[in-house]
């Protein structure tokens, strides 16, 4: 079994998120934020009579909605028409999306071109994901899911870094034109990962292995007390609910890190990006570990411990500590909450018929893509006049409600088969 080749859908996957995240991390993350809010406060872009945090988190919403509009009826095209066609729908419109954007500098294309980029991936990331989940053994996801959400914060974490180069280069200062200038080279990169998104092939999934564990025999099942039986049904549903939860905790606040690190610690440019790419370079690094701990604690067990650490790291930078303090309480609290994604998905795809993936996949992209995207604008709101720690606060008693809700779903969750996937065959 382990010197089967990977399949080709896996190796698709791991290019298609790690290009993507790599044109993120250079363009849509800290450096779209904080090109909106020095945009509205030169002048150059006013809604409404927002104030520019309240701004930023507005335009975020436009990216959810556009979402939620297409995610659900994506899902349900790919289930029961084609995956490689919503792909190539999606392509095109992120493609436009990202022209509009770069060829874009006011107000205006700023809404046109994340509308469509936020189309292209609630189309996008259903057929790719359930293409991946039909690509790999139920039971035995989690190697694959962790190495996929590794690959993906290294090039979330490089772009940052990437970024301290050209800031280097054109100018450490917060100038919109520097800014574009930078933004233009993430453009050009999420480009490429539209393309590869073309290279998923279905003749490449997996059979009856990649089936349910619910719709399936599956050897663990014996191991695990018959009194979890009647929540087993549940897990699915009580993990995404999670999922939609936290989602909307993380938009309230992600997205104005950056400017937290400026308006109220002063750093300038590079500054922000060496912070940012440290962060996302250490999730990378606990998205490793965590899915290895979880083969022997289990994966719910891991999930709820990491997300009741991460509860904690933001509640501590509610208090505005220096900046000594600051900085390694946000690494900590982002690497420790994002480590627990991966094992949530592979959760979800382990309880779910494989016939309706794409769907459930739908509904996970809406979870941190809608709700993370839409709840960004009430984070805008909660800050108002730079006031994050509210808005910390309030994102913190949210992650315990959504940590909460799958406590009692823990012990149901089956272990997972500790042995290598057999992802090289085909069907």
């Amino acid at each position: 079994m382990r010197n089967q080749p990977t399949n080709p859908n896996v190796l698709t996957f791991y290019a298609f998120n790690t290009v993507q995240a790599l044109g993120r991390g250079i363009w849509m993350g800290n450096i779209l934020s904080l090109y909106i809010v020095i945009l509205a406060e030169a002048g150059q872009a006013q809604l409404l009579g927002l104030t520019p945090n309240e701004l930023l988190g507005t335009t975020s919403a436009v990216t959810g909605v556009a979402m939620l509009l297409t995610s659900v009826p994506a899902g349900l095209l790919a289930d029961r028409w084609s995956t490689r066609g919503v792909v190539l729908i999606a392509a095109i419109l992120g493609v436009a999306g990202l022209l509009v954007l770069g060829l874009g500098t006011d107000l205006a294309a700023i809404v046109i071109g994340l509308s469509l980029w936020g189309m292209f991936l609630g189309a996008s990331r259903p057929a790719a994901e359930a293409i991946l989940a039909n690509s790999t053994r139920s039971g035995d996801r989690s190697l694959i899911y962790s190495r996929a959400h590794l690959l993906e914060q290294i090039g979330m974490g490089s772009g940052p870094l990437l970024n301290v180069v050209l800031f280097w280069v054109l100018g450490d200062v917060w100038d919109l034109a520097i800014l574009r200038r930078v933004m233009h080279v993430g453009l050009l990169v999420s480009c490429g990962s539209a393309l590869i998104a073309l290279a998923f092939r279905p003749q490449h999934t997996l059979g009856a292995e990649s089936e349910s564990l619910t719709h399936r025999d599956d050897p663990a099942a014996d191991r695990t007390p018959d009194r979890y039986a009647r929540l087993r049904p549940w897990i699915p549903y009580a993990f995404l609910a999670s999922s939609f939860i936290i989602g909307s905790g993380a938009g309230m606040t992600v997205k104005f890190f950056p400017v937290f690190f400026r308006n109220v610690y002063g750093f300038q440019p590079v500054a922000v990006q060496l912070v940012i790419g440290s962060g996302l370079l250490l999730t990378a690094a606990a998205t490793w570990l965590a899915q290895r701990v979880s083969r022997r604690r289990g994966r719910g067990e891991l999930i709820v411990i990491v997300q009741a650490l991460a509860i904690v790291c933001l509640v501590g930078m509610a208090a505005y500590p220096v900046a000594a303090i600051a900085v390694p309480l946000f690494l900590a609290r982002g690497a420790l909450m994002n480590a627990a994604t991966p094992l949530s998905r592979t959760i979800v795809m382990d309880y779910v018929p494989r016939r309706r993936r794409a769907v459930w996949s739908s509904l996970q992209t809406i979870a941190w893509g809608l709700f993370w995207n839409v709840s960004a604008m009430v984070g805008g709101f909660l800050v108002g006049q730079d006031n994050f720690r509210r808005v910390f606060l309030v994102t913190a008693v949210v992650y315990v409600v959504g940590a909460g809700i799958i406590v009692p779903f823990v012990p149901a969750v089956h272990r997972e088969t500790q042995q290598s996937a057999p992802t090289g065959q085909r069907r």
